[in-house]
C-alpha cells in the first residue's frame, strides 16, 4: 500500500525522487507539498487505485499527517464498506 501510495504522490508532483525518499512518517501535505488541486488529484487516484470511496464526513486533517497515518485511514475505509 505504501509503494502505490508514493508512486501516486511522486506521479503527482512529477518527483520522482519521492520514490526514493519517502517514508511512512513524511507528511504528505507539508513534505510533499501537495496543493489544493494535487490534493484532491490525489484523493481520486487513491479513490480509483484502491477500489474504494471516502466519506468526507470522517476525514480530518489528520488523516494526512503522514503516510502511515493515511495508510491506517485507507484501512479502516476499506474495513468500513
Amino acid at each position: 500500500m505504501q509503494e502505490t501510495i508514493v508512486r501516486i504522490l511522486s506521479e503527482i508532483k512529477n518527483n520522482p525522487e519521492l520514490l526514493l525518499t519517502a517514508t511512512e512518517a513524511t507528511d504528505i501535505v507539508n513534505d510533499v507539498g501537495l496543493d489544493s488541486l494535487q490534493m484532491i488529484n490525489f484523493i481520486l487516484r487513491i479513490e480509483d487505485e484502491f477500489e474504494i470511496e471516502f466519506d468526507f464526513d470522517h476525514f480530518a486533517y489528520e488523516d494526512f499527517q503522514s503516510i502511515g497515518d493515511f495508510m491506517g485511514f485507507i484501512t479502516a475505509t476499506q474495513t468500513a464498506s
